[in-house]
């Protein structure tokens, strides 16, 4: 009894607490009451950033980025305080619901007809809210009012909508998003449009619900409002999954993507990895008429995105592994995807996420707390999150997903933490793991003796870039980062594979079939992550299918792709580490280019002279082009002793900058390596990429800003645009109606360009 009473004592001291603290940092904007003012009301229990105790304690502490709800410098405990007291407002105290959650499971999914527009578990329509979670952000009085009457608390996103076009058609259902040139509109039959409303003879859009009222006897509305609040959504699961009939990206398209060069739907641009579209309306000749058509602004910085555009939707990410779909000729936002990120080990990995993945009518992004999300693409509803690793050991994921037939490959980041990287692969279906293949030869693998002592075990080569895949052997390639620790490989004797090699894997079982390694026992941070491109070649009279790739260890590469055989390869930046390669591709390295407590002096620096931004193979000149970064670096070693999930370098790095970061934009024969031509930049790149098409038209940026358009042929400038912030991203093409667009990310937002 006595420990009862300390309980409540202690509960009505925390919220004095924080009332007081509410009327000193919150009144202002939420009213001494919470009812609401230049804020929102804090008195309904809906709360559209979250209405768990976690979330509403974030919004404190953070702020909420894009809104006016400011950070405030109070601690954990304050925090909890200040939300012990908002949870007392306008009755908001937690109530129980005595219903049967079974039987009202069974009325959502049946006779009340809730599926028909929402969604629970992955499971349902998509006209309204997803309603999996809501729980967590409304009151059991909340979602009762709004069951009897839906236009009580009507969300964005969900306004009744009725057009009519110019041409006589009538549309009825809700406003994804309006503004005052267009309206994206989903109709009652979960059909979307994109529409422009000069096109348009009416327009109503209306504070209200399509919802009818629902007519339910009291246990019927508690039996939903159990289902609603109790229910647990891992247990019911959606394994019936039948693509929209109007929105479907089966296999079949996104084996044969150049059938259809008006939209991007890898994000590599295809399969092979080529990063090259068959538009052709920009050319030398009108390409100087390019100008900026729209802008997305992200709310946030170091934007890496690379597009995917779908019949007139685009789909990006954000940093913080946030998704959002666009309609692709204005930048309307049709849905946004905020993900509840928990504090990721960050010196394990970057803040950023590079793209997402799309298959049937599903788009799936993979997130810096190493989940795997699939979302529907229509609304952003989530269909399921599943755990790839546990973001707590330090593992993290800032890569697209490969899509491929019934499967969604993901690899990982993690090579600076004493980790192991891998590459799995999980139905796109259930999000159940299928396989799981090691970057790190394990036990009972004699690969294993490529490593000295237990060092494996904290070996690293993360698999963190996306991979390609040739559908007609039905092998995935895919890269692999550095060894651990990075600069120290006395503590690691021997080629320390498959370390910054690439990885032929069987789609089916995730089985190496073979592997070819750039950088046997790297000491310089040259992870191997860089595009592995397939393209077929001439290769001493004989026509041979190809594994092309400029690695970041300076060297360029020609592999047979059914067999990993080296073919050809040289130099293709400056370097001082290795003498050649040999006849069997393997670098000749130089004396006394190790990192040294003392430190040695080679090139290329640490960053590399190509990275992970995307080549491009253009057919028509059988160019492979590629942005290069010539700096140079000491690089210094230390021992320590390794331990999962801390940072284990084992030394560190310091540019030249006498040297500088010289740069440029270089075609080389994609069979041999000879540069074809160069376009030098002051500020070379490994992060800006390039973007070739059948117009003749390479696209191309830099680190300052500047998206360039050189000619593909000979690389003579023909225009630039500056973005005005750093770009560390490459360039799409993709055409709505006919007309092509080019689209880049420069570090807080998307740009896009056309002719006029």
């Amino acid at each position: 009894m006595l420990s009862l009473v300390l309980a409540l004592a202690a509960a009505a001291c925390a919220q004095d607490e924080g009332h007081q603290l509410f009327l000193k940092l919150c009144s202002s904007c939420h009213g001494d009451t919470g009812k609401g003012g230049r804020g929102s009301d804090l008195t309904t229990g809906v709360f559209k950033n979250g209405g768990t105790d976690d979330d509403l304690q974030r919004s404190i502490i953070k702020g909420v980025p894009g809104t006016q709800m400011p950070a405030f410098a109070v601690s954990g405990r304050e925090a909890r305080a200040m939300v012990a007291y908002i949870r007392t407002l306008g009755g908001m105290a937690r109530e129980s619901v005595a219903g049967d959650a079974e039987r009202g499971q069974q009325a959502f999914f049946g006779p009340a007809g809730c599926s028909k527009c929402h969604m629970f578990a992955g499971r349902g329509g998509i006209l309204g809210p997803d309603l999996t979670n809501v729980a967590k952000v409304r009151r059991p009085a909340t979602l009762r009012r709004s069951i009897a009457d839906p236009n009580a608390e009507v969300r964005t996103g969900y306004y009744a909508a009725e057009v009519r076009t110019k041409q006589g058609t009538h549309l009825r259902g809700v406003a994804k998003y309006e503004d005052t040139l267009s309206l994206q509109l989903l109709d009652t039959n979960e059909k979307l449009h994109l529409l422009l409303k000069k096109d348009l003879a009416s327009v109503s859009v209306k504070h209200q619900s399509i919802m009818p009222a629902a007519k339910l006897a009291p246990p019927q509305m508690e039996d939903l409002l159990a289902f609603l609040t109790r229910a647990d959504a891992a247990k019911i699961g959606n394994s019936d999954w039948v693509p929209a009939s109007d929105w479907n990206v089966t296999y079949e398209r996104l084996k044969k993507p150049a059938a259809e060069p008006r939209n991007w739907l890898h994000y590599w641009g295809d399969y092979e990895g080529r990063h090259y579209s068959a538009l052709q309306s920009i050319t030398p000749a009108n390409v100087k008429s390019l100008s900026s058509k729209w802008t997305y602004q992200f709310g946030a910085d170091r934007i890496e995105t690379m597009p995917l555009v779908v019949d007139g939707v685009m789909f990006v990410t954000g940093p913080l592994s946030n998704a959002a779909a666009l309609d692709a000729r204005t930048g309307s936002p049709i849905w946004q995807y905020k993900r509840p990120l928990p504090s990721v080990a960050s010196h394990c990995t970057v803040m950023t996420n590079r793209g997402v993945a799309v298959l049937g009518d599903r788009v799936y992004l993979a997130t810096l707390d190493s989940h795997l999300v699939a979302l529907n693409a229509k609304s952003g509803n989530v269909i399921f999150d599943v755990e790839v690793e546990d973001y707590k050991k330090g593992f993290s994921i800032t890569h697209a997903p490969l899509a491929i037939d019934g499967k969604i490959i993901v690899g990982i980041t993690a090579g600076e933490c004493a980790l192991q990287g891998f590459v799995d692969a999980y139905d796109a279906k259930t999000g159940k793991r299928l396989w799981r293949t090691h970057a790190i030869a394990q036990p009972g693998d004699p690969n294993r003796a490529s490593w000295s002592g237990d060092s494996a075990n904290y070996g690293g080569a993360p698999t963190w870039t996306t991979g390609t895949f040739d559908s007609v052997t039905n092998t995935i390639y895919w890269t692999t980062g550095n060894p651990g620790p990075d600069y120290n490989g006395r503590v690691r004797l021997g080629d320390n594979l498959y370390s910054c090699a690439v990885l032929a894997l069987d789609a089916n079982s995730g089985k190496m079939k073979w592997w070819f390694q750039f950088t046997p026992h790297d000491v310089h941070d040259w992870d191997g992550n860089q595009t592995p491109v397939l393209v077929d070649g001439m290769i001493r009279g004989e026509m041979r299918k190809l594994l092309i790739t400029a690695n970041r260890n300076a060297f360029y590469y020609v592999l047979d792709r059914t067999t990993g055989e080296f073919l050809a390869g040289k130099a293709f930046a400056r370097q001082t580490w290795a003498k050649g390669l040999d006849d069997k591709g393997r670098p000749m390295v130089l004396p006394n280019t190790d990192p040294t407590p003392e430190g040695n002096y080679v090139c290329p620096d640490a960053a590399g002279a190509a990275n992970w931004g995307a080549p491009t193979y253009d057919p028509a000149t059988k160019f492979f082009i590629v942005s290069v970064r010539e700096a140079c670096a000491t690089y210094t070693s230390v021992t320590k002793e390794p331990k999962p999930g801390e940072g284990y370098t084992g030394g560190g790095v310091q540019v030249d900058m006498k040297v500088g970061e010289p740069g440029a934009v270089r075609a080389l024969d994609a069979t041999t390596g000879t540069m074809k031509w160069n376009f030098p930049m002051k500020t070379g790149s490994s992060q800006t990429g390039n973007l070739a098409t059948a117009g003749g038209v390479v696209f191309a940026s830099s680190a300052d800003g500047h998206l360039f358009a050189l000619d593909s042929r000979n690389g003579t400038l023909l225009w630039s645009y500056q973005t005005g912030a750093r770009i560390s991203s490459s360039p799409i093409s993709y055409a709505v109606d006919g007309k092509q667009y080019v689209a880049i990310a420069a570090q807080s937002m998307l740009v896009t360009f056309a002719l006029p």
